[in-house]
C-alpha cells in the first residue's frame, strides 16, 4: 500500500518532503482484540503512563490478551495494574462483543469503513476515534483520516498552517489530495510529529464512552 501511495502523496510538496524524510509510522503486529484493548487503555493517558499500564495489564494476563482471559481476570488485579473501573468494564464489553461477533480482519473484510465504525461504537467504551484507529491499524484500510487524534491535527497545523489553528473542514480539504491513501499520509504525519514532539500518538480530546 505504501509503494502504491507514494506517487499520489508526492504530488503534495509537503508530503513529498515527508516521504523523503521518514519511514511511515508503524506499530507492532497486535492481534485485533489486543489493539482494541490498547486503545482503551491509552484513553486519557500520556504515552509513558499508557505504556506502563499496558505492560502491567499484559503481565496480569500473562501476555495472553484474549476475550476469554480478560473476562476471567481478577478485578482487583486489573485495578492494581492501573485500570480504572470504567476501563475494566470497557475491555470486558469489547471481549463480549468479540465473542458474539467477528471483528477480525477476515470477518470485516467486506464491510465498509462507516459500517465498521457503527458496529464498534455500539460497544460501550468504544468511540469514533478508537473505531477509526482500528480501521487504520488493525484492518489496514488505506483511506482513513483520524481527525479525532490530537497529534494528527497538530501535525497538519504545523505542516500546513504554520502552527495556526485550522478547522477540521480545512484539514479535510488539505487531505483531499491524499485520497485514496489518507491512512498512509497520516502515518507520515505521525512520523514527522513524533520526531519533533513528545505528544502521545493516542491522545484524544475526551474520554470515549
Amino acid at each position: 500500500m505504501i509503494d502504491e501511495a507514494e506517487p499520489v502523496l508526492r504530488a503534495d510538496p509537503i508530503m513529498d518532503r515527508l516521504v523523503d524524510a521518514h519511514n511511515p509510522y508503524v506499530e507492532p503486529d497486535w492481534t485485533e482484540y489486543e489493539r482494541l484493548c490498547i486503545s482503551i487503555i491509552n484513553q486519557q493517558l500520556s504515552t509513558a503512563s499508557a505504556a506502563a499500564v499496558r505492560e502491567r495489564v499484559f503481565d496480569v494476563l500473562e501476555d495472553e490478551v484474549t476475550p476469554k482471559t480478560v473476562l476471567a481476570a481478577d478485578d482487583q488485579a486489573l485495578r492494581d495494574a492501573g485500570l480504572s473501573r470504567s476501563k475494566i468494564e470497557y475491555i470486558r464489553n469489547a471481549a463480549r462483543a468479540f465473542q458474539e461477533e467477528d471483528f477480525t480482519r477476515t470477518g470485516l473484510s467486506g464491510v465498509d469503513n462507516d459500517e465498521v465504525v457503527d458496529r464498534l461504537t455500539e460497544i460501550k467504551g468504544i468511540g469514533e476515534w478508537t473505531a477509526r484507529m482500528y480501521c487504520l491499524f488493525v484492518l489496514k484500510r488505506p483511506d482513513i483520516l483520524p481527525l479525532g487524534d490530537l497529534a494528527v491535527r497538530r501535525g497538519i497545523e504545523q505542516l500546513y498552517g504554520n502552527g495556526d489553528e485550522l478547522t477540521r473542514a480545512e484539514m479535510r480539504d488539505i487531505a483531499d489530495s491524499w485520497r485514496p491513501y489518507r491512512s498512509v499520509a497520516t502515518r507520515y504525519i505521525w512520523a514527522e510529529y513524533e520526531a519533533d514532539s513528545s505528544i502521545d500518538l493516542d491522545d484524544v480530546d475526551a474520554l470515549e464512552n
